[in-house]
């Protein structure tokens, strides 16, 4: 009884692992082939809504919030 059901355990537990990758590998090519990329921002477009052939610069400005809130105790 115990070899039986390890036998059909085994096997089922294999079935399921070949339909998993078969799966997966279904829902890859889906996400691949059939998917949109990622949208580009407003700022890549022209008023025409063609896309800037340019260099698009990018500026990061950080402020500083590293303040010395300590006074000096005498």
């Amino acid at each position: 009884m115990l070899a039986t059901s390890l036998v059909f355990g085994s096997i089922l537990v294999f079935l399921f692992f070949i339909v998993g990758i078969m799966g997966g590998w279904v829902a890859r090519e889906y996400m691949m082939n059939y998917q949109e990329g990622p949208q580009l921002h407003p700022e890549f477009f022209d008023t025409n809504g063609n896309v800037i052939p340019d260099e698009v610069i990018a500026f990061r400005f950080e402020n500083d919030y590293d303040y010395d809130d300590s006074e000096d105790e005498d």
